[in-house]
C-alpha cells in the first residue's frame, strides 16, 4: 500500500511539474499598447463524445484569469469592440486509467487534453501569439467508496482547466514574444 501511495504522489509531483513549460518563452514585456479589451469568446470542442461543458470550464477559467491578472484589462465574450481575441479549441480529450490495485481495477486516473490557443490583435489584424499543441496532464485516484465513483473527474478537469489559463493568462500579461515589424 505504501508503494502505491508513494507512486501515486511521485506521477503527481511529474503530472504537476510538466506545467511549467507549455508556452513559449517569454521575450517581451506583454501586449501591444492599444490593447485594452480582450474578448474571450466560447472555445470550441472538436472531439466527437465530449465530456460534459469542458469546453464551457476552459472559457470560463480563462475569463477569469485574464481579470485576475491581467492589469486592467478589460474581458467581454463577444469579438466587437474588442481590440483583441483569444480563441481556443480543445483539440483533444483522453481519460484513461494508469495504476491498478491488487484486483486489478484502475485506482488512479489521467485525464489528458490538448488545446489550441491563438491570441489576436483585432485592430492591426495579426496574430499575437498561436500554440496549436496545449497539452495538460492531471490524475487522480478514485474512492473506495462506490457512491462517489465518478465524483473525481470533475475536480481533474477544472484543475486542468485553471493550469490551462494560468498559462495562457501569463503568456498574455508577461509578455507573447511579439516581433514588431516596423
Amino acid at each position: 500500500m505504501k508503494f502505491i501511495k508513494l507512486t501515486s504522489l511521485v506521477f503527481l509531483f511529474l503530472c504537476a511539474s510538466g506545467f511549467r513549460e507549455c508556452y513559449k518563452p517569454v521575450t517581451n514585456s506583454g501586449l501591444p499598447k492599444n490593447i485594452k479589451i480582450v474578448a474571450v469568446p466560447a472555445f470550441q470542442f472538436e472531439v466527437a463524445g465530449a465530456r460534459y461543458r469542458v469546453e464551457a470550464r476552459f472559457t470560463e477559467a480563462v475569463t477569469k484569469e485574464i481579470i485576475k491578472r491581467g492589469r486592467g484589462l478589460k474581458v467581454q465574450g463577444e469579438r466587437e469592440n474588442a481590440d483583441a481575441v483569444v480563441e481556443g479549441t480543445i483539440r483533444n480529450f483522453n481519460f484513461s486509467g494508469v495504476l491498478l490495485d491488487r484486483d486489478g481495477r484502475a485506482r488512479v486516473y489521467e485525464v489528458t487534453i490538448v488545446a489550441a490557443v491563438t491570441i489576436r490583435d483585432l485592430k492591426e489584424n495579426k496574430i499575437l501569439y498561436d500554440n496549436q499543441n496545449f497539452i495538460f496532464r492531471d490524475s487522480f485516484e478514485f474512492s473506495d467508496d462506490p457512491r462517489s465513483f465518478f465524483n473525481e473527474e470533475e475536480p481533474a478537469v477544472e484543475r486542468i482547466a485553471r493550469a490551462f489559463a494560468e498559462s495562457v493568462v501569463s503568456t498574455i500579461v508577461n509578455g507573447l514574444g511579439v516581433k514588431d515589424d516596423k
